[in-house]
């Protein structure tokens, strides 16, 4: 089974994301910051990870920058969730190495196609 952190403070978004992955036949493993995002990835050796920006204790930029800077996760597929939707936001997503990046508000449904395409282009 593909196992997904998931780190998103709001937590009717994490609850959703849950549900939808966890209905599409994943393993997941959800919090609300992002040092409890470096520990879950640090104890589940996950397949993705699905980021939100903006988060207390530290972004999913500076999470992405760190899991980027490790050899144990340098490779790890990272999606980035935000209402951040300027030209120089995503800019800066791709910049600290995510492979994607979704804007708020978003389709569960287009979330899942981005997660299975992320996957697929990493040989999961």
């Amino acid at each position: 089974m593909t196992a997904v952190v998931i780190a998103e403070d709001d937590a009717d978004i994490r609850d959703l994301l849950v549900f939808k992955l966890m209905q599409d036949g994943f393993d997941v493993r959800a919090v609300g910051d992002g040092p409890a995002a470096l520990d879950a990835v640090a104890t589940e050796r996950p397949d993705l990870v699905i980021l939100d920006v903006m988060m207390p204790g530290m972004s999913g930029l500076d999470v992405c920058q760190r899991l980027r800077s490790e050899q144990a996760t340098k490779n790890l597929p990272v999606i980035l969730l935000t209402a951040r939707a300027q030209e120089a936001d995503v800019e800066s997503g791709f910049g600290v190495g995510a492979d994607d990046y979704v804007t708020k508000p978003f389709s569960p449904r287009e979330l899942l196609s981005r997660v299975h395409a992320v996957l697929a282009r990493v040989g999961q």
